[in-house]
Protein backbone atom coordinates (compact mmCIF):
# COMPACT_ATOMS: atom_id res chain seq x y z
CA UNK A 1 0.00 0.00 0.00
CA UNK A 2 2.58 2.49 0.74
CA UNK A 3 4.39 1.52 -2.39
CA UNK A 4 1.24 2.46 -4.44
CA UNK A 5 0.46 5.92 -2.65
CA UNK A 6 3.80 6.77 -3.57
CA UNK A 7 3.82 5.78 -6.94
CA UNK A 8 -0.29 7.55 -7.03
CA UNK A 9 -0.16 10.33 -5.52
CA UNK A 10 2.78 12.15 -7.52
CA UNK A 11 0.55 11.15 -10.25
CA UNK A 12 -2.87 12.16 -9.26
CA UNK A 13 -1.24 15.64 -8.61
CA UNK A 14 0.43 16.61 -11.53
CA UNK A 15 -2.54 15.54 -13.48
CA UNK A 16 -4.50 17.72 -10.98
CA UNK A 17 -1.98 20.58 -11.58
CA UNK A 18 -2.16 20.02 -15.31
CA UNK A 19 -5.94 20.38 -14.95
CA UNK A 20 -5.89 23.49 -12.45
CA UNK A 21 -3.53 25.66 -13.69
CA UNK A 22 -2.86 24.88 -17.54
CA UNK A 23 -5.32 27.17 -18.49
CA UNK A 24 -3.77 30.53 -20.37
CA UNK A 25 -3.43 33.01 -17.03
CA UNK A 26 -2.32 36.93 -17.86
CA UNK A 27 -1.10 37.97 -14.40
CA UNK A 28 0.83 41.42 -14.27
CA UNK A 29 1.82 42.60 -11.16
CA UNK A 30 0.73 46.11 -12.85
CA UNK A 31 -2.62 44.67 -12.62
CA UNK A 32 -2.49 45.97 -8.53
CA UNK A 33 -1.25 49.01 -9.11
CA UNK A 34 -3.46 51.64 -7.46
CA UNK A 35 -5.56 49.18 -5.80
CA UNK A 36 -6.79 49.64 -2.64
CA UNK A 37 -6.78 46.28 -0.77
CA UNK A 38 -7.45 45.57 3.23
CA UNK A 39 -5.01 42.91 4.54
CA UNK A 40 -6.18 41.06 7.94
CA UNK A 41 -3.52 39.28 10.11
CA UNK A 42 -0.89 41.35 8.65
CA UNK A 43 1.72 41.50 11.29
CA UNK A 44 2.98 37.99 10.52
CA UNK A 45 3.01 35.20 8.64
CA UNK A 46 1.31 34.71 5.67
CA UNK A 47 -0.38 38.22 6.06
CA UNK A 48 2.84 40.12 6.57
CA UNK A 49 4.29 38.42 3.48
CA UNK A 50 0.87 39.34 1.34
CA UNK A 51 1.52 42.96 2.31
CA UNK A 52 5.31 43.20 1.19
CA UNK A 53 3.98 41.61 -2.64
CA UNK A 54 1.54 44.40 -2.69
CA UNK A 55 4.02 47.01 -1.56
CA UNK A 56 6.30 45.96 -3.97
CA UNK A 57 2.92 46.04 -7.03
CA UNK A 58 2.45 49.96 -6.09
CA UNK A 59 -1.00 49.09 -4.12
CA UNK A 60 -2.61 50.91 -0.84
CA UNK A 61 -3.07 49.08 1.85
CA UNK A 62 -4.88 49.46 4.95
CA UNK A 63 -3.26 46.47 7.39
CA UNK A 64 -5.43 45.17 10.61
CA UNK A 65 -4.05 42.74 13.50
CA UNK A 66 -3.72 42.61 17.39
CA UNK A 67 -0.42 43.68 18.13
CA UNK A 68 -0.12 47.60 17.32
CA UNK A 69 4.37 47.60 17.37
CA UNK A 70 4.30 44.74 15.02
CA UNK A 71 1.77 46.17 12.38
CA UNK A 72 4.11 49.30 12.69
CA UNK A 73 7.14 48.23 11.34
CA UNK A 74 5.25 45.95 8.39
CA UNK A 75 3.87 49.13 7.47
CA UNK A 76 7.50 51.10 7.49
CA UNK A 77 8.50 48.34 5.32
CA UNK A 78 5.46 48.69 2.73
CA UNK A 79 6.14 52.58 2.17
CA UNK A 80 9.67 51.51 1.69
CA UNK A 81 9.42 48.62 -0.77
CA UNK A 82 6.40 50.96 -2.82
CA UNK A 83 3.49 50.66 -1.38
CA UNK A 84 1.24 53.74 -2.83
CA UNK A 85 0.30 54.45 0.90
CA UNK A 86 -0.27 52.18 3.98
CA UNK A 87 -1.61 52.58 7.18
CA UNK A 88 -3.01 49.92 9.79
CA UNK A 89 -5.69 49.76 12.38
CA UNK A 90 -4.71 47.52 15.36
CA UNK A 91 -7.28 45.26 17.22
CA UNK A 92 -8.87 41.94 17.58
CA UNK A 93 -10.87 40.61 15.22
CA UNK A 94 -13.50 39.12 18.30
CA UNK A 95 -14.64 42.63 18.61
CA UNK A 96 -18.09 43.83 16.82
CA UNK A 97 -16.89 46.96 16.06
CA UNK A 98 -13.62 46.27 14.24
CA UNK A 99 -15.02 45.13 10.99
CA UNK A 100 -17.41 48.36 10.79
CA UNK A 101 -14.20 50.74 11.67
CA UNK A 102 -11.82 49.15 9.26
CA UNK A 103 -14.38 49.61 6.46
CA UNK A 104 -15.15 53.22 7.57
CA UNK A 105 -11.77 53.82 7.54
CA UNK A 106 -11.31 52.48 3.69
CA UNK A 107 -14.21 54.80 2.99
CA UNK A 108 -13.02 57.85 4.19
CA UNK A 109 -9.29 57.33 2.86
CA UNK A 110 -9.84 55.73 -0.23
CA UNK A 111 -13.47 56.46 -1.20
CA UNK A 112 -14.06 52.64 -2.09
CA UNK A 113 -12.28 49.40 -1.83
CA UNK A 114 -11.24 46.86 -4.64
CA UNK A 115 -9.83 44.33 -2.07
CA UNK A 116 -10.61 42.28 0.71
CA UNK A 117 -7.74 39.76 2.24
CA UNK A 118 -9.55 37.90 5.12
CA UNK A 119 -6.83 36.03 6.98
CA UNK A 120 -6.44 36.59 10.52
CA UNK A 121 -6.70 33.50 12.80
CA UNK A 122 -7.80 32.62 16.34
CA UNK A 123 -5.43 30.68 18.75
CA UNK A 124 -6.17 26.92 18.37
CA UNK A 125 -3.54 23.69 19.56
CA UNK A 126 -2.69 20.69 17.83
CA UNK A 127 -4.17 18.27 19.94
CA UNK A 128 -7.21 15.95 20.87
CA UNK A 129 -10.69 17.41 21.30
CA UNK A 130 -11.15 18.22 24.78
CA UNK A 131 -14.73 18.98 25.03
CA UNK A 132 -14.32 23.17 25.67
CA UNK A 133 -17.00 24.03 24.24
CA UNK A 134 -16.38 27.66 25.08
CA UNK A 135 -13.12 27.15 22.78
CA UNK A 136 -14.73 26.80 19.66
CA UNK A 137 -17.23 29.43 20.34
CA UNK A 138 -14.59 31.86 20.45
CA UNK A 139 -12.96 30.02 17.60
CA UNK A 140 -16.06 30.68 15.42
CA UNK A 141 -16.11 34.52 16.44
CA UNK A 142 -12.66 34.98 15.18
CA UNK A 143 -12.03 32.64 12.37
CA UNK A 144 -15.51 32.63 10.67
CA UNK A 145 -18.13 35.13 12.33
CA UNK A 146 -16.13 38.41 11.79
CA UNK A 147 -15.38 36.99 8.19
CA UNK A 148 -18.55 37.31 7.56
CA UNK A 149 -19.06 40.43 9.41
CA UNK A 150 -16.12 42.19 7.53
CA UNK A 151 -17.35 40.79 4.41
CA UNK A 152 -20.80 41.89 4.80
CA UNK A 153 -19.24 45.42 5.68
CA UNK A 154 -17.53 45.64 2.43
CA UNK A 155 -19.54 44.30 -0.27
CA UNK A 156 -21.25 47.84 -0.71
CA UNK A 157 -17.88 49.24 -1.27
CA UNK A 158 -16.81 46.35 -3.60
CA UNK A 159 -20.04 46.31 -5.61
CA UNK A 160 -19.18 49.54 -6.87
CA UNK A 161 -15.58 49.12 -7.74
CA UNK A 162 -16.34 45.31 -9.10
CA UNK A 163 -13.98 44.22 -6.13
CA UNK A 164 -12.51 41.06 -5.21
CA UNK A 165 -13.11 39.08 -1.72
CA UNK A 166 -10.48 36.75 -0.68
CA UNK A 167 -11.01 33.99 2.00
CA UNK A 168 -7.60 32.55 3.60
CA UNK A 169 -8.52 29.06 4.32
CA UNK A 170 -7.29 25.35 4.75
CA UNK A 171 -7.26 22.20 3.20
CA UNK A 172 -8.56 21.38 6.57
CA UNK A 173 -11.41 23.10 5.78
CA UNK A 174 -11.91 20.64 3.26
CA UNK A 175 -10.58 17.23 4.71
CA UNK A 176 -11.28 16.89 8.64
CA UNK A 177 -8.22 15.18 9.94
CA UNK A 178 -7.50 14.63 13.76
CA UNK A 179 -6.68 17.13 15.89
CA UNK A 180 -7.99 19.80 14.46
CA UNK A 181 -11.70 19.43 15.63
CA UNK A 182 -12.56 23.32 16.21
CA UNK A 183 -9.97 24.81 14.22
CA UNK A 184 -11.10 22.43 11.24
CA UNK A 185 -15.36 23.31 12.13
CA UNK A 186 -14.46 27.16 11.30
CA UNK A 187 -12.78 26.61 8.23
CA UNK A 188 -15.55 23.98 6.85
CA UNK A 189 -17.82 27.03 7.56
CA UNK A 190 -16.07 29.81 5.44
CA UNK A 191 -16.08 26.88 2.40
CA UNK A 192 -20.25 26.80 3.17
CA UNK A 193 -20.71 30.38 3.49
CA UNK A 194 -18.37 31.99 0.62
CA UNK A 195 -19.66 29.14 -1.84
CA UNK A 196 -22.65 30.18 -1.19
CA UNK A 197 -22.81 33.78 -1.41
CA UNK A 198 -20.82 33.33 -4.05
CA UNK A 199 -23.73 31.63 -6.12
CA UNK A 200 -26.08 34.63 -4.43
CA UNK A 201 -23.71 37.45 -6.09
CA UNK A 202 -23.81 35.22 -9.51
CA UNK A 203 -27.46 34.94 -9.36
CA UNK A 204 -27.68 38.68 -8.45
CA UNK A 205 -25.62 39.35 -11.75
CA UNK A 206 -23.21 41.25 -8.81
CA UNK A 207 -19.59 41.42 -10.01
CA UNK A 208 -17.57 40.91 -6.98
CA UNK A 209 -15.02 37.38 -7.18
CA UNK A 210 -14.48 35.45 -4.15
CA UNK A 211 -11.40 33.15 -4.10
CA UNK A 212 -11.08 30.56 -1.82
CA UNK A 213 -7.76 29.59 -0.94
CA UNK A 214 -6.88 26.41 0.58
CA UNK A 215 -3.55 25.88 2.05
CA UNK A 216 -1.43 23.29 3.56
CA UNK A 217 1.78 23.25 5.64
CA UNK A 218 3.51 26.34 5.41
CA UNK A 219 6.11 27.33 7.31
CA UNK A 220 4.66 30.45 9.40
CA UNK A 221 5.96 30.33 13.11
CA UNK A 222 2.61 29.61 14.53
CA UNK A 223 2.37 26.90 12.34
CA UNK A 224 5.67 25.25 12.96
CA UNK A 225 5.22 25.87 16.20
CA UNK A 226 1.76 24.18 16.37
CA UNK A 227 2.41 21.02 14.12
CA UNK A 228 5.79 20.43 13.71
CA UNK A 229 6.39 17.89 16.36
CA UNK A 230 3.51 15.80 14.93
CA UNK A 231 3.95 16.20 10.93
CA UNK A 232 7.30 15.81 9.81
CA UNK A 233 6.74 17.46 6.28
CA UNK A 234 8.89 20.38 5.20
CA UNK A 235 6.58 22.98 5.39
CA UNK A 236 6.51 25.49 2.14
CA UNK A 237 7.39 28.67 2.14
CA UNK A 238 5.17 31.59 3.30
CA UNK A 239 6.51 34.45 0.54
CA UNK A 240 5.60 32.04 -2.38
CA UNK A 241 1.84 31.50 -0.12
CA UNK A 242 1.66 34.70 -0.36
CA UNK A 243 2.21 35.40 -3.86
CA UNK A 244 0.22 32.63 -5.11
CA UNK A 245 -2.93 33.94 -2.70
CA UNK A 246 -2.19 37.39 -4.72
CA UNK A 247 -1.90 36.14 -7.93
CA UNK A 248 -5.64 34.11 -7.56
CA UNK A 249 -6.89 37.12 -6.57
CA UNK A 250 -6.12 39.26 -9.08
CA UNK A 251 -7.07 36.35 -11.37
CA UNK A 252 -10.49 36.36 -9.58
CA UNK A 253 -9.88 32.32 -9.36
CA UNK A 254 -12.35 30.43 -7.43
CA UNK A 255 -10.18 28.57 -5.68
CA UNK A 256 -6.00 28.63 -4.85
CA UNK A 257 -4.80 25.48 -3.95
CA UNK A 258 -1.44 25.89 -2.34
CA UNK A 259 1.17 23.88 -2.58
CA UNK A 260 -0.87 22.59 -5.59
CA UNK A 261 0.04 19.14 -5.58
CA UNK A 262 -0.36 18.27 -2.60
CA UNK A 263 -3.80 20.23 -1.86
CA UNK A 264 -5.52 19.15 -4.90
CA UNK A 265 -4.30 15.56 -4.72
CA UNK A 266 -5.90 15.37 -1.24
CA UNK A 267 -9.13 16.96 -2.56
CA UNK A 268 -9.15 14.25 -5.40
CA UNK A 269 -8.69 11.63 -3.26
CA UNK A 270 -11.12 12.55 -0.66
CA UNK A 271 -13.76 12.40 -3.40
CA UNK A 272 -13.00 8.81 -4.60
CA UNK A 273 -10.98 7.19 -1.73
CA UNK A 274 -11.93 8.94 1.48
CA UNK A 275 -11.08 6.19 3.61
CA UNK A 276 -8.07 5.66 1.95
CA UNK A 277 -7.46 9.46 2.66
CA UNK A 278 -8.09 9.15 6.42
CA UNK A 279 -5.89 6.44 6.77
CA UNK A 280 -2.87 8.08 4.86
CA UNK A 281 -3.27 10.93 6.90
CA UNK A 282 -3.44 9.00 10.64
CA UNK A 283 -0.66 7.47 9.67
CA UNK A 284 1.72 10.41 8.25
CA UNK A 285 1.29 11.55 11.76
CA UNK A 286 3.77 11.10 14.94
CA UNK A 287 1.27 10.25 17.09
CA UNK A 288 3.18 9.54 20.26
CA UNK A 289 3.87 12.66 20.21
CA UNK A 290 0.17 14.20 20.05
CA UNK A 291 -0.54 16.14 23.70
CA UNK A 292 -3.66 15.35 25.64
Amino acid sequence: MGLLLKIFLPLLGAALAFYFYSAPENFNEEMLRGKRVIVTGASSGIGEQMAYHLARMEAHLLLTARTEAKLQKVVERCLELGAASARYISGSMDSPSLPGEVLREAENTWGGLDMLILNHIGQSGFTFYSGDVGHVRRLMEINFVSYVALATAALPLLKESEGSIVVVSSIAGKVAGPFTASYSATKFALDGFFSSLRQELIVDKVNVSITLCILGYINTESAVRAVSHVIPDTPAPKEECALEIIRGAALRRREVHYPGRAVSSALLLRSIAPELLDSVVRSSYRLENVRR
